[in-house]
Formats: C-alpha cells, sequence, structure tokens
C-alpha cells in the first residue's frame, strides 16, 4: 500500500491515477486550449472543455521554461495529487493545467497549489450552474470593485 502525504495509508491501496482520468493525446490538449475556457492564476492556467461523458479527465503541460527536470516533475507531482484529491470539486469534462514561467521559482507545495486553484474550480462550478451567474446592476457599475 502507498502512503499518503501524512503518513497514512489509502483504503485499499488506489492511490494511483487511471488513464481513462487523464488527457493523453496532443489533439486533446490542443482542443482544450482552442475550444476551451481559461482561467488563470499567479502560478498556473487552467483550460475547461466540457466533455460529452460524465467524467472529468485532467492533463498538465509543465514546459522546460518552468525549470529543470526536477522542478517540473514536483509540479507535475503537486497538480497530479491536487486533481486526485479534489476529483468531487472537478467540473465533467477536460481540465488541463498549464504551469506558468513562475511557477518553477515560488516553491509550491501542495497547500499553495490547492489554495490557488480550488477558488478557481469552486467558482467555476458556480457559475456552471443556471441562473447563478451574478447580475451587473446600475448601482454597482458606477462602484469600485475595491473599497475605499
Amino acid at each position: 500500500m502507498r502512503p499518503t502525504a501524512q503518513g497514512a495509508p489509502l483504503p485499499g491501496g488506489l492511490a494511483g491515477y487511471p488513464k481513462a482520468a487523464r488527457v493523453r493525446r496532443r489533439a486533446e490538449f490542443t482542443a482544450c486550449y482552442e475550444r476551451g475556457r481559461r482561467l488563470h492564476s499567479p502560478h498556473f492556467l487552467l483550460f475547461l472543455l466540457p466533455g460529452h461523458e460524465a467524467r472529468s479527465r485532467t492533463g498538465m503541460a509543465v514546459s522546460r521554461k518552468v525549470g529543470d527536470a526536477v522542478t517540473r516533475n514536483r509540479i507535475k507531482r503537486l497538480l497530479r495529487e491536487f486533481f486526485r484529491l479534489h476529483a468531487g470539486a472537478l467540473p465533467t469534462g477536460d481540465v488541463v493545467a498549464v504551469a506558468k514561467r513562475q511557477a518553477g521559482e515560488a516553491g509550491l507545495d501542495l497547500a499553495a497549489v490547492t489554495a490557488e486553484l480550488l477558488p478557481l474550480l469552486q467558482g467555476r462550478a458556480k457559475h456552471d450552474r443556471p441562473g447563478t451567474r451574478p447580475q451587473r446592476t446600475a448601482a454597482s457599475e458606477g462602484q469600485a470593485p475595491w473599497p475605499a
């Protein structure tokens, strides 16, 4: 059995990430980039493409601009673990995370990745439901988006 980050083994020893839950082909990545919705965070770009199936698939792209092989693999491990732990928060369809250049220099850990990506996914899920998109009123259009 593989241990978790806290040291306790996972139930049933199922800590893997199956191939059916991953975006793997270049054409699938390209479809996400071209037709997907972009969400930005300080260290990542998320591409969300609604799918026809009732499941989520995830992919990641970490280029050499991010850092050396050790840095790139660490970021990929962090993203995989985030997607595995928060599979219930993922929208149905394809989700591709692209690491920005500064992600390699930031010294990210799982808590930082979760704090950065989870609000993006939760905010997107809130807007996916009909009738929940916030409406702008005439009173709010004249106000600054931050407190004075």
